[in-house]
């Protein structure tokens, strides 16, 4: 298990929100991230699942926990969250939620099934975003860690809202990794492939190739690698095109993403 920084808590404490956390990798980082000391709240739309993790979040790491059952594609998700948060001092805001049940082609299904999804993915996800990152940013410290899909990288059949939602994160997660640098305020984007989630494992029958722990404990210790996105479990999937590199404040427009002027770019070292 690869080990955490010594500040974790300092850096990301005295609380984190983890949204989707009743099962999968949601589950997964809470339990991680609640063994460093932090308390937790976590969120998701099954309640009894919530109840059921926070009881034991309490009792295995002695920490804090407050779920809050929200569905995150409702219009009043965000307030909801942000009163379940109350005053407390948030320095972790990880989003994991945002599969797709659809699994259908665009036109054969209504329009609100979409729009949901895109409420969810996009809407609520930006909007927590905007909010406890401005207050990282006022305090000069915290982390958001937003969990998104190799989806994201290309359009393909039956997931052509969802690859579009998460290509929408996965910008958003590089902007402001390199936006909020100066502040002291670290962002991680991760893109799941194939993972062994209860999702997918009823969706497709089997176990995928990589378990959500084995992701969350390589994730919440990617300490100092200057890299705003990770991919793991990528070995196991080759998407159709190589994700472009990130464009800094430092280049100029004939060197953005696809100019052959672009070259490697120096090696950072954030802290998260």
């Amino acid at each position: 298990m690869r080990k955490l920084a010594p500040n974790f808590k300092e850096k990301y404490g005295p609380w984190a929100v983890i949204a989707g956390a009743s099962d999968g990798t949601g589950r997964a980082f809470t339990h991680r991230v609640a063994a460093t000391g932090i308390n937790c709240i976590i969120i998701a739309r099954r309640g009894e699942l919530l109840e059921e993790l926070a009881e034991q979040i309490r009792s295995q790491h002695n920490v804090e926990c407050v779920p809050a059952a929200i569905d995150l594609s409702t219009p009043d998700a965000f307030d909801k969250t942000v009163t379940a948060v109350g005053p407390r001092e948030v320095g972790l805001f990880i989003s994991n939620a945002g599969s797709d049940p659809n699994g259908s082609h665009f036109m054969d299904k209504d329009i609100q099934p979409w729009l949901d999804l895109v409420s969810r993915n996009v809407v609520t996800n930006m909007r927590c975003v905007h909010h406890f990152g401005s207050l990282m940013r006022q305090r000069r410290k915290g982390g958001l860690l937003l969990v998104g899909s190799a989806a994201g990288y290309g359009g393909s059949r039956f997931m052509a809202v969802y690859s579009a939602t998460k290509a929408f994160v996965w910008c958003l997660a590089e902007s402001l990794w390199s936006e909020l640098r100066p502040h002291n305020v670290d962002v991680l984007y991760i893109a799941l492939v194939a993972t062994d989630t209860p999702f997918p494992a009823k969706a497709v029958g089997r176990e995928g190739p990589e378990t959500q722990k084995g992701i969350v404990t390589r994730r919440c210790g990617q300490q100092r690698t200057g890299k705003p996105r990770q991919r793991p479990g990528f070995r196991h999937a080759a998407p159709r095109r190589r994700p472009r590199k990130m464009a800094t404040g430092t280049r100029r427009a004939d060197q953005l993403p696809g100019s052959r002027r672009v070259r490697r770019m120096r090696s950072v070292r954030p802290q998260w």
